[in-house]
């Protein structure tokens, strides 16, 4: 740390970049698994759009709404737990801080508010308009806690509005309360110690432009090293370097970094005031405080929800309830319903029968220019192939995943998943976090590649990005293999141990090449609870939507080098060279169109190899030796794509370098040990 503030930056009085120029601006701050997203949808009266905050790969949503006559421009931001940040998204959310806006909306569990009514004093400190909710009010009943809301408004000054926010509670009162409020900065601070008051009074002396915080709370960051505050005053143009020497006496007067001391006495304050406003009783309902409850809602239902947590958290029940999540909710409802059934209707039936032979025949009558043609409704034209793929295929696998991943999400089970195999991630060099894009690469490659932006580490986006490339097949490609090899349940489970143990091997190795910062893992554990349907179907939609948005142009334009490569013959060229590593894997040449194929539609890869199953130019060691080169083989165009977007050129062609050979080097080794064996399948 003492490092970065020594570092001197290259340029000074440099223009920030902020996000948005407009000062009607509602910035909701939170830490994760708090409601931040429902209050967001609440308000908002378009669904969010998903971007990259300035410099980051960190996502904010962002939406217009209108509340009291006014129209906001409302902002979602990334869980952070202090003003002093740790994780990239705690940054991004800090940065947006420092930015101007009309109101800030601090949203907590109410039921920790001692853990997080600290986040709320530094907010308050820095005199920006504040507004504090009191979320989950429902389940802090549950526990007996009883907040005095109006009490704890009195004495931090500021709004404070106790709400439920997945069942509509409070969200009116808060419409009513946002356009009400004055915005005139409050004098609430917080008094430490005479050494830690003194400096900031020196550090505040120092600082002679204004700041869209109060001089106390970037002093305070100063005083504990920021680079954000840092960065903002050598813009400022500031004398730095007085600033540092402050910060250095300072920092040689106490034992224990300042951080901690200023936590610490933070931390005190913060006790005071919650024994003052929050009394533990007996469970009670929040719907109906007057109503006395049942001894079977006292008894039974904390209880439950105790005993689900222990099932879902400990190994020993977690893994087999995860196989069952994973069976019933991504086998069978993504699977099978959606990749099968839905997927079936919507390409034979909407687009192969009704579809497609209407607009080929209406444009073909329209345009007789073969070349034309080709392009947008040949075989591999953008209606054959980016619309019937996006809408007719990945739509309705993307629709049930993010479904399932929805209802995952706000039951709470998600990050007890994702503390269940941290231990076993870090021997690959990822972290527990990593199980969210990698189980979405089951459904599908590309979204899962744009869904690593949630990850927190450069390294681990990578690692996991290359994993998804290299080891998960997708959803159509996973379905067309299990019913290729199904006939022949000996190379089917061969297939399934050679991708575990290389998944494993890659990860293991890339971890420790890699270089870059060792993921760390800090997650909020939220409590247990049914979802609601009205919150799954609006995140499903607002989800399907953004990515729909993404990938169609991807598609579009792998339906482009389609046709390029055809009528150029750099497809013919290709397949020729694609001959020599195939038979030296010990497969026809036929095959060579298997792979070249499954590049641009990875099912189409696997559907190759049914047709030469079912011609008899392969036996069953062959089928297994294609199957896992193919697992392997370069991810579809569209995912390479999303890959360059996401990780850059250099890293999307590192990848590929390594990926292609890596894969014929893997069949090879299989072909190699089967025939050493006398294996037959």
């Amino acid at each position: 740390m003492k490092s970065l503030l020594n570092a001197k930056p290259q340029t000074c009085c440099s223009t920030h970049n902020n996000i948005s120029s407009s000062s009607d601006r509602i910035v909701l701050v939170g830490s994760p698994n708090v409601g931040k997203s429902v209050i967001f949808n609440a308000l908002s009266d378009s669904y969010a759009i998903a971007s990259n905050y300035p410099g980051t790969t960190v996502e904010i949503s962002k939406g217009d709404g209108i509340i009291g006559n006014k129209k906001y421009e409302i902002i979602d931001t990334p869980g952070s737990y202090s003003l002093l940040p740790i994780t990239e998204e705690e940054r991004v959310a800090q940065r947006l801080f420092f930015e101007k806006a009309s109101i800030y909306l601090h949203v907590i569990d109410a039921k920790n508010l001692r853990r997080m009514l600290p986040h709320t004093l530094q907010l308050i400190e820095a005199g920006k308009p504040l507004i504090l909710v009191l979320n989950m009010m429902d389940e802090s009943a549950e526990r007996g806690i009883r907040i005095d809301a109006q009490k704890l408004e009195k004495m931090l000054k500021i709004p404070v509005i106790p709400a439920v926010s997945n069942k509509g509670e409070g969200i009116e009162e808060l419409k009513k309360t946002i356009p009400e409020y004055s915005s005139n900065p409050q004098d609430f601070t917080i008094k430490y110690n005479d050494d830690i008051e003194n400096a900031i009074k020196d550090i505040e002396s120092n600082l002679k432009e204004n700041y869209e915080v109060s001089k106390r709370s970037i002093s305070q960051l100063l005083l504990q090293r920021d680079q954000v505050a840092f960065e903002r005053t050598h813009e400022k143009c500031e004398d730095v370097d007085a600033i540092k020497d402050i910060v250095s006496n300072t920092e040689n007067k106490f034992n224990s970094p300042i951080n901690y001391v200023m936590t610490v006495e933070r931390q005190q304050l913060t006790n005071s005031i919650v024994n003052s406003v929050m009394k533990i009783k007996e469970p009670y309902s929040y719907n109906n405080s007057k109503a006395k409850e049942s001894e079977k809602y006292k008894d039974n239902y904390p209880n439950l929800k105790k005993r689900l947590d222990h099932l879902v958290s400990n190994p020993l029940t977690g893994i087999p309830i995860l196989f069952l999540v994973l069976y019933f909710g991504l086998y069978q409802f993504v699977g099978v319903f959606a990749a099968g059934t839905v997927v079936d209707f919507l390409e034979g039936v909407v687009f192969g029968e009704h579809l497609i032979p209407w607009i080929t025949q209406n444009f073909n009558s329209l345009v007789p220019y073969p070349l034309i043609q080709s392009l947008i409704v040949g075989d591999y034209g953008i209606v054959n192939l980016a619309l019937t793929y996006a809408i007719a295929l990945i739509l309705p696998i993307v629709g049930a995943f993010f479904f399932v991943f929805s209802i995952i999400e706000d039951s709470g089970y998600l990050p007890r998943l994702a503390m269940l195999i941290d231990r076993v991630f870090k021997k690959i060099g990822l972290s527990g976090r990593a199980v969210i894009p990698l189980v979405l690469g089951f459904g599908c490659g590309t979204m899962a590649t744009m869904v690593t932006r949630t990850l927190e580490k450069p390294r681990e986006k990578i690692l996991t990005t290359l994993l998804l490339s290299l080891a998960i097949p997708c959803s159509a490609q996973l379905g067309v293999i299990l019913g290729i090899m199904s006939a022949k349940p000996a190379a089917l489970l061969l297939w399934v141990v050679v991708m575990i143990l290389e998944f494993l091997f890659i990860g293991y190795i890339a971890a420790k090449v890699l270089p870059g910062e060792k993921p760390s893992f800090f997650l909020e554990i939220p409590s247990l609870k049914v979802p609601k349907l009205s919150n799954v179907l609006i995140k499903t939609y607002s989800r399907m939507q953004w990515y729909f948005l993404e990938v169609m142009p991807l598609f579009i334009i792998a339906s482009i080098l389609i046709w390029l490569g055809k009528i150029t013959g750099i497809f013919g060229l290709i397949i020729e060279l694609l001959k020599y590593p195939t038979q030296w894997i010990g497969l026809p040449s036929e095959a060579a169109d298997v792979f070249l194929l499954g590049f641009f539609r990875r099912d189409f890869g696997a559907a190759g190899l049914y047709e030469l199953n079912k011609t008899g130019v392969m036996n069953g060691v062959d089928m297994l030796v294609a199957a896992v080169t193919l697992t392997l083989f370069m991810p579809c165009i569209a995912q390479f794509m999303m890959t360059l977007k996401e990780r850059g050129l250099k890293i999307a062609l590192s990848m590929a370098a390594f990926i292609f050979p890596f894969a014929f080097f893997v069949g090879f080794v299989v072909n190699y040990i089967m025939k050493i064996l006398g294996v037959t399948l």
